[in-house]
């Protein structure tokens, strides 16, 4: 949801995006489609997309919410009734393509790395309710705000919060030990680490593999 002024809870329009997955479930691209009330129509966001990661004081303008508030806003601002997920697709225009590489394996390892890398800062109870929603316990680093580990669909996952710099970025690093199991339940994980760091207010910016 876009406001006028950082802080502003009124929203001015709507930016709805999606990420592109690789089959190995890292970021590939962003599509997405913005609404604004100025001239109720939809238009391509791609440069809103690469600008709110990249502006802090715009980014203070942008809050991310669930479709059910996404819904009333946009009633609010006299859009009608907001499209279903397979109708936003179709309002996409332009995708705004990241960058990706093939990952690096210097251990020899058979474990994947991930990072889910988000734009923005968490307030003290942002913070706490990302630790509740990664089920994280301390770590003793300083580096880490908190880990935590699980066996799923036949495989084992370790995931950590992590801060980067003062206010500019979180990460949540996420290895997977792969085992006979579906490789979907890998996906599900990311994009649930995604969706609940999301949540706190953060703005998702790619998710990269290392190994």
């Amino acid at each position: 949801m876009i406001s006028a002024r950082e802080g502003d809870r009124a929203p001015t329009g709507l930016l709805v995006e999606e990420f592109v997955l690789c089959e190995d479930y890292t970021a590939a691209g962003i599509d997405g489609a913005e609404w604004r009330a100025e001239n109720r129509a939809w238009s391509s966001s791609a440069e809103a997309s690469r600008a709110i990661r990249a502006d802090r004081a715009l980014r203070g303008r942008v809050t991310p919410v669930s479709r059910q508030e996404a819904c009333k806003a946009f009633r609010l601002l006299g859009g009608g009734e907001l499209p279903e997920e397979a109708g936003l697709r179709t309002l996409f225009q332009e995708r705004r393509s990241l960058p990706t590489s093939s990952p690096l394996n210097m251990s020899g390892s058979s474990a994947r790395r991930y990072r889910i890398l988000f734009a923005g800062d968490l307030g003290a109870d942002g913070l706490a309710r990302a630790r509740e929603a990664l089920r994280l316990e301390p770590t003793g680093d300083p580096r880490v705000v908190g880990a935590a580990s699980t066996d799923a669909g036949g495989h084992g996952f370790t995931w950590e919060l992590r801060r980067i710099g003062a206010g500019i970025a979180w990460c949540v690093d996420v290895t997977a030990r792969l085992g006979s199991g579906p490789v979907t339940a890998l996906g599900a994980l990311l994009h649930h680490h995604r969706q609940a760091v999301r949540d706190q207010g953060l703005i998702p910016v790619t998710i990269e593999r290392f190994a």
